[in-house]
């Protein structure tokens, strides 16, 4: 972690669903001058018990030295920041906006383009994980922007995260996020395919599973989708509408620099295929769709695997 005084700036912070009250949390707890607003303020309650302030209105904030942004949409972080109730509608404006809303780099560079306009320096700061990868302290984040703007953030992006990686100046933070989801498709669809494969032989799911953690292809990602694809258990951690999303970002900047991605373009077909047959929990249902077109009917195993996070 950087070393410097987690007090010497004064944050703020919008945006409080699943992972923004966990990445929040992280900086309150550890005694940062965090001020958060919410739309729905009762769900940033309960942030006040680790020292953070919960501010009315937006423009309270405009008085923070750093604003993160975590909200849904691009026009959702063009609001909250600039619009007519937005942080800078009385005239104060903070230093520098952290943006970690998962975003397009159009609507990324307009956003950074309207806040330098008004002297403001914006960090493109994406991140991989979800609130339980937050929890175990393990979020990766990737940030783009000005150096003076990561230096100046590295010390609080070091406390929500446990790796921040700086990839240079503008929007690619954006499309190595996109990168980054584009592979979590066709990884998640490779792992469903030769699991069924592998039950279909007659093996047990999670005797399968534990094997290939075990093996030099294990990772961080299938050892956290165990529980899942053993148990049937498809809490949503990532919705097939999300991963379709994102899968259509990274297309379509495959085809504006010419970048042919047809393992990418076959996967976006199967999660579209997913939400056609009316798959609308986490991504990993993939799995039931594969086991509907290999004649395998899955069963919950019942056992108790980990994830890889505690």
């Amino acid at each position: 972690m950087a070393t410097a005084n987690l007090k010497q700036h004064k944050l703020g912070w919008i945006g409080i669903g699943r992972m923004g009250y966990a990445m929040a949390a992280r900086l309150a707890k550890v005694g940062c001058d965090l001020s958060v607003w919410n739309r729905t303020k009762s769900k940033a309650e309960p942030l006040k018990e680790y020292g953070a302030k919960v501010v009315d209105n937006l423009s309270d904030l405009a008085d923070c030295d750093i604003i993160f942004t975590m909200v849904s949409t691009g026009d959702d972080v063009k609001e909250v920041l600039y619009g007519p109730n937005g942080v800078m509608s009385k005239g104060g404006k903070p230093k520098l906006v952290i943006d970690s809303t998962s975003i397009s780099l159009e609507a990324s560079a307009e956003i950074r383009a309207e806040l330098a306009s008004r002297g403001v320096q914006m960090l493109a700061a994406p991140v991989s994980g979800n609130a339980k990868v937050i929890k175990a302290g393990k979020l990766t984040i990737v940030a783009s922007g000005p150096q003076a703007a990561f230096d100046m953030a590295l010390p609080y992006l070091d406390v929500v995260g446990a790796g921040v990686s700086y990839v240079g100046d503008g929007e690619l933070a954006r499309i190595a996020k996109i990168c980054h989801n584009v592979m979590l498709g066709v990884v998640i669809q490779n792992l469903v395919e030769i699991t069924v494969l592998a039950e279909k032989a007659g093996m047990k799911r999670h005797q399968f599973l534990d094997f290939l953690n075990k093996s030099v292809m294990g990772s961080t990602f299938t050892k956290y989708k165990t529980p899942a694809l053993t148990n049937l258990d498809f809490h949503v951690t990532f919705t097939p509408e999300l991963l379709r999303k994102d899968l259509d970002l990274g297309l379509s900047a495959a085809k504006e620099l010419e970048v042919p991605m047809p393992t990418a373009t076959i996967t976006r077909d199967m999660v579209q295929t997913l939400i056609g047959h009316g798959y609308d929990e986490d991504f990993s249902q993939l799995l039931l769709l594969q086991a509907k077109a290999s004649g395998v009917e899955l069963k919950p195993e019942n056992v108790e695997v980990g994830d890889g996070l505690s």
